[in-house]
């Protein structure tokens, strides 16, 4: 409870409209009040006598955030900020200060040779204009200052890098696809990028019970791609499935369409690979779907975010390709329509349901304006709220007649205003393209704000009613994702990104939903964007056994570092 007072306290300040007291103001040297302008915020110099972040005792630390936080606030500082204690850089991202760890060593020429004695040397990518997309994440929110991407293609390789960058006490930060949506794939400063997109290949495939083994960096179109040839399917399905690779799939635990059918990677994952902090190879590669051996270490690695070490092969169990797919496009009058509906569809459909998904007209405008060739599938109107419903079984005919029949009778009843069943492939994949182009077509506004909620089914929409009164125009504020899961996508877009907006969307968001008990990621992870929210969502004890974790298995804190965990907790701190 200590720890929650001190966040209550924090939370308070921050929406605190008064100046600066004097004992705010004595914490600061006269060469910190005085402050230069520039393109990118604001640049303030630390004199001698305030050398480091890290030299501040925990007290004094929490003070000072508190102080920043009041500073950013009042707008003496902005989002983006860099600050120079030394020659240590801190960096803001939204309220909270980033401070590169001085444990961290820097790359030097003996580590490049090194390197290279280990891996082809056109697998040590030095060239700025290559490092440059890995440095920068997918809605190009944060960005990093890595001058060195490795590429191995082994696990041994894995494991040498490890053993050295540990030794060496140089920071990693672990890459496959780099379609992560809270920075969590990217460097903060100038961590190494580990990227293992070279170890694609697929291991095995049993055709009789569909366990499928395979490399971490294979992506996970291509391993669908497999399945389809093989009548079976991946068990899970992602609208960035062109690019995402398994490995980071299960180090985010992803969600995705199909959860609501298949359940989460926790469940599907029999078992897999991981190099830890000191280069150790962890054989958990297990391909039994019942083996009660003690502790189940697979699942620390499932979600952790390459934050205990990098997962470099998996066993996952798929399921059969069932022979009657369904998807039905349809509109409703309200977000309580919604839910029942989808009370009605499980109960009605029950074990052939496979995806329940929606969306608002907010993100059907923005699909329909922004992504070419898109049509609206239920013209001429737009409606409130549109739910797509995916049917999979063995009986095509059987199952066609069920979800017909369960239709008809949700129209008489004004349950759906309108809909339509597709009737060939291209008509699933427009569909399809409809939900799954909502992100591509929301980032064509500018910038967004992404939010990724569970919460109880029936306050979900509650929270983007509340955000759009609070933010008023010209704001768009979007929800949509997987009603099947009580997974909301909030998503808020403006011309750019702009502290008045974040101030208005953050803490908020997080305080209601902390309120009404839900989750701060349900699928997306906790990365750099959330890694001091962490607490809206886990007990201070929780947060406190996942930090004895994190030093045990990574003791020099060099694995994704100012990552997943509160940075005032962080191993490297």
């Amino acid at each position: 409870m200590e720890k929650r007072r001190a966040y209550a306290l924090l939370w308070q300040w921050r929406a605190s409209s008064r100046p600066l007291s004097s004992n705010h103001r004595s914490l600061l040297p006269n060469s910190l009040l005085t402050s230069r302008s520039s393109d990118s915020g604001s640049m303030f110099n630390f004199g001698r006598s305030f050398t480091s972040l890290s030299s501040f005792t925990e007290q004094q630390r929490q003070s000072f955030q508190q102080l920043l936080n009041i500073l950013i606030d009042r707008r003496v500082l902005h989002q983006g900020t860099f600050l120079r204690s030394s020659n240590l850089p801190v960096r803001f991202y939204g309220s909270a200060p980033v401070e590169r760890s001085a444990s961290f060593s820097e790359i030097n020429t003996k580590d490049i040779t090194y390197f290279k004695s280990i891996l082809r040397e056109n697998n040590v990518i030095q060239d700025p204009d290559r490092l440059q997309p890995a440095n920068t994440d997918w809605m190009h929110k944060y960005q990093g200052s890595s001058k060195l991407m490795l590429l191995p293609r082994t696990t041994e390789e894995v494991s040498h890098i490890m053993r050295y960058c540990n030794s060496r006490h140089l920071a990693i930060v672990p890459q496959g696809g780099n379609t992560g949506l809270v920075g969590g794939s990217v460097p903060v400063f100038d961590e190494v990028i580990v990227n293992v997109s070279q170890m694609n290949k697929i291991i095995s495939f049993d055709k009789v019970s569909g366990i499928l083994v395979c490399e971490a960096g294979c992506i996970l179109e291509n391993l669908e791609s497999f399945l389809d040839n093989e009548g079976f399917v991946m068990p899970l399905d992602l609208g960035a499935k062109g690019s995402c690779q398994i490995g980071g799939n299960v180090s985010t635990n992803a969600g995705g369409l199909r959860l609501v059918r298949y359940g989460s990677l926790h469940g599907n994952v029999l078992g897999l690979e991981a190099v830890s902090a000191n280069g150790t190879v962890m054989d958990m590669l297990g391909i039994l779907r019942k083996d009660n051996t003690g502790y189940d270490l697979k699942h620390l690695f499932i979600g952790s975010e390459g934050s205990l070490g990098i997962v470099t092969k998996v066993s996952i169990l798929t399921p059969p390709k069932l022979s009657a797919t369904n998807l039905a496009f349809l509109a409703c009058k309200d977000y309580l329509s919604c839910q029942k509906l989808l009370f009605k569809a499980r109960r009605k459909l029950g074990e052939v349901l496979s995806a329940f998904e929606f969306l608002d007209s907010h993100a059907m405008d923005a699909v329909l304006n922004n992504l070419e060739g898109v049509r609206n599938p239920l013209p001429p109107a737009v409606h409130n709220f549109y739910v797509l419903i995916e049917t999979t079984g063995s009986d095509e005919s059987y199952d066609r007649e069920r979800l017909d029949t369960f239709l008809f009778r949700l129209m008489e009843s004004g349950l759906i205003l309108d809909g339509v069943v597709a009737q060939d492939i291209n008509q699933v994949s427009s569909f399809w393209r409809i939900r799954e182009g909502i992100p591509e077509a929301l980032m064509k506004f500018g910038a967004v704000y992404k939010y990724d909620l569970s919460l109880p089914l029936e306050k979900m929409y509650d929270l983007v009613d509340e955000m759009r009164a609070r933010l008023g125009n010209p704001v768009k504020v979007v929800g949509y994702g997987h009603l099947g899961d009580s997974n909301l996508h909030l998503n808020i877009t403006s011309p750019q990104y702009n502290d008045d907006i974040l101030a208005q969307i953050e803490p908020f968001v997080y305080e209601w939903t902390s309120k009404h008990r839900g989750s701060i990621s349900a699928e997306h992870g906790i990365g750099l964007m959330k890694a001091n929210k962490l607490y809206y969502s886990k007990s201070p004890e929780v947060v406190q056994l996942m930090v004895s974790i994190k030093r045990l298995m990574d003791p020099n804190g060099i694995l994704n570092p100012y990552k997943v965990l509160p940075h005032c907790l962080s191993a490297n701190n």
